[in-house]
This record gives structure tokens, C-alpha cells and sequence, in this order.
């Protein structure tokens, strides 16, 4: 099938480059399964020790992996070719599917590595927030016409079929952009391919945005600080970054 290609347009933000798919985790059977909710309570959660990105999974962390992917209640990723392979919670939108802080400190820390081949933490704050802290690796698309550029124009595949791409969306509480633009990329995806086919059947959105995660997880922060969207210091910004999401 032809992959989808959009006009090429200029960046919306001055800087450098992001960086294209980092590889995660290795994809599940093709008959895998997993149940719908996280495994462990919140404090378990809370508990990760901040590791080095894409650290080995231990045997025991692949079996604890196959278990999570045992159930037959797991709804289907947008292509329906297999069941979600990260665990999720509840929010604001039932739509989409949103994942815990600890789930994603525990994608950072290789716990899933056998499973995802490529992967992308998708910042969908204004530039001026992700300077002030951001995810480790995440990349900074803050406008449409950046999602359709990075993602859509060239498409981050697996470097094998079998394996997982997983995209993890965010913004300050992920209860606007961060959901919107996961809506936005599943929703052009979707407009350019014969159903059910997707380059991107897998999405997700961090609930509780970078401002919990950064709570919960400074170790996976760089810089370990967090600036709020309404910061005094950048109104200009602030003003001309929301007239071009418009």
C-alpha cells in the first residue's frame, strides 16, 4: 500500500531537530493477550527506581510481561491485530487509552524492551515548557502540522514486522492537547489508509500529563525542573503559541 505523504511544510519552532523513533521494547505473539487494568497499586507504582533508558528485561520481568498478556478482556489496538501491551487506567476520555506515570517510568526503564521496537513520547506543550523539563527522549510537536510532519510524512516502522510502535502522548495534564493531538493522529492516520490499516495502531496518553509524572519521576526528567504553561515570564509566548494552535 502507497504510505500516506502530506505537503511538506516548515517547522513551527525554531531549534533543533527531534529525535526519530527510539527504540523500546519488542512486540508480544501474535496470539498474545493481556488483561485491561495496571498490574500493582499506585505506591507500587510510585516505588520505580529511575534506571538507564532501555535497560535489559530479567527473565522474571518477561514472565511477569506474558501474565499481564494472558486475559482475553483486553480490547484491540486500532488495527484489531492484537490486544494493547501496556496496562491501562481510567480518563477523562473514554476514547483513548491512557496509562499510569509508573507504567511509562517503567517503558523508559527497559521493562518492555522484548516487546516495543520503536517508540516515541509525544510533548505536546509549547517549546518554552519543554525547555523548562521535559521526558527523557520525548520529542516536541506541539503544533498539528509538526504531528503530520514527524510522524505522518515519514512513518517510524519496527526494524522487524513483528514488533510494537508505541506512541505515548502527553501536554502539561494531558487533559487538552496531549488527548487532542492523539485524536488528531489517529483520526488523519485513519483518513489516508484502507480500514482498518494504521502506521500508528497503538496510542496512548499519560494521564495526569508531565506535570505528575515530574512528581513522580525527576530521574526521568531532563532538565529535572517543570514550568507551567501560565508562567509569568513567557505571556508572549503563551499568546502566540495558542493563536496558532487555533
Amino acid at each position: 500500500r502507497r504510505l500516506f505523504l502530506s505537503p511538506s511544510v516548515p517547522r513551527s519552532v525554531a531549534g533543533p531537530l527531534p529525535k526519530r523513533g527510539l527504540p523500546w521494547d519488542r512486540d508480544s505473539p501474535a496470539n498474545a493477550q493481556r488483561q485491561s487494568r495496571a498490574a500493582g497499586s499506585p505506591e507500587q507504582e510510585a516505588s520505580l527506581e529511575p534506571v538507564a533508558w532501555l535497560e535489559p528485561c530479567g527473565s522474571a520481568q518477561l514472565q511477569e510481561i506474558e501474565n499481564l498478556l494472558s486475559g482475553d478482556d483486553q480490547e484491540l489496538i486500532g488495527d484489531f491485530s492484537k490486544p494493547h501491551l501496556l496496562p491501562t487506567v481510567e480518563g477523562k476520555d473514554p476514547g483513548l487509552k491512557y496509562i499510569s506515570p509508573g507504567t511509562l517510568a517503567a517503558v523508559l526503564s527497559g521493562r518492555y524492551s522484548s516487546f516495543i521496537g520503536s517508540g516515541v513520547v509525544v510533548d505536546c506543550r509549547y517549546p518554552y515548557e519543554y525547555e523548562g523539563g521535559h521526558v527523557k527522549g520525548a520529542v516536541n510537536l506541539p503544533l498539528q502540522r509538526d504531528v503530520e510532519e514527524f510522524l505522518l510524512e515519514r512513518p517510524i516502522v519496527p526494524q522487524e514486522g513483528s514488533k510494537r510502535v508505541i506512541l505515548i502522548f502527553h501536554c502539561e495534564f494531558s487533559v487538552e492537547r496531549g488527548p487532542k493531538m492523539c485524536k488528531f493522529l489517529r483520526d488523519r492516520d485513519r483518513s489516508c489508509h484502507e480500514y482498518p490499516w494504521l502506521h500508528y495502531p497503538e496510542l496512548y496518553v499519560l494521564k495526569g500529563g508531565y506535570r505528575e509524572f515530574f512528581l513522580q519521576f525527576p530521574g526521568h526528567c531532563e532538565p529535572r525542573d517543570y514550568r507551567p504553561m501560565e508562567h509569568p515570564a513567557f505571556r508572549e509566548e503563551l499568546r502566540r503559541f495558542r493563536g496558532q494552535s487555533r
